[in-house]
């Protein structure tokens, strides 16, 4: 039991590790001495919990993916005032991790190196969590009958996803004040005039 739980943290580490190099680096440029050295493990613990730089990259899309998934639904179910206000809890959430949790920046990051195939999707789950989300504000009547569920989720994703591109190299992009503004711009005509 003691092996598999010191496996356990070893992998979390290499991952942790993994995602701090890609989320600084990118996926190209990433070595797996670099990611083993920052985990503080030896080459070949490393190859033992993943036998290529790929399958690494695939594990820590995985963990933004699962953190990403359990942040926006959390944040969606706590929201008070209707599914606009859950979209708009969740995007903040989510922005706040991906300044803070290097995890869930490199796996939007991963996501989108062209360097790479990825596998996970991270950037297709987002649209679909969103667009489902305004899909449900629809038949609550929160969305101005103007407003078609889908084109507003190309808007919303666009907008964070290129606010998480421009946080890559001035994290002021990902700032709650600039979510507000997003929502301030946003909101008034996602909303019904009433």
């Amino acid at each position: 039991m003691v092996k598999q739980a010191r496996a356990a943290v070893t992998r979390q580490a290499l991952i942790s590790a993994a995602a701090e190099v890609f989320g600084t680096d990118g996926y190209a440029m990433a070595t797996l001495p670099a990611i083993s050295s920052r985990a503080g493990v030896s080459s070949g613990a490393l190859h033992f919990h993943f036998p290529n730089k790929e399958a690494l990259a695939a594990a820590v899309e995985s963990a933004a993916a699962e953190s990403a998934l359990a942040l926006t639904e959390k944040s969606a179910r706590a929201a008070k005032g209707g599914r606009l206000q859950a979209l708009v809890a969740a995007v903040s959430r989510l922005m706040d991790a991906v300044a803070d949790d290097p995890v869930v920046r490199a796996g939007f990051r991963l996501g989108a190196d062209p360097s790479r195939k990825s596998e996970a999707k991270l950037h297709d789950w987002w649209y679909e969590w969103v667009r489902n989300a305004l899909v449900q504000a629809r038949r609550s009547g929160e969305l101005a009958e103007d407003v078609s569920a889908e084109d507003a989720a190309v808007v919303v994703v666009a907008a964070t996803l290129g606010l998480e591109t421009l946080g890559a190299t001035d994290r002021y992009w990902q700032s709650a004040e600039r979510v507000s503004q997003l929502w301030s711009f946003a909101l008034p005509r996602l909303s019904p005039a009433e």
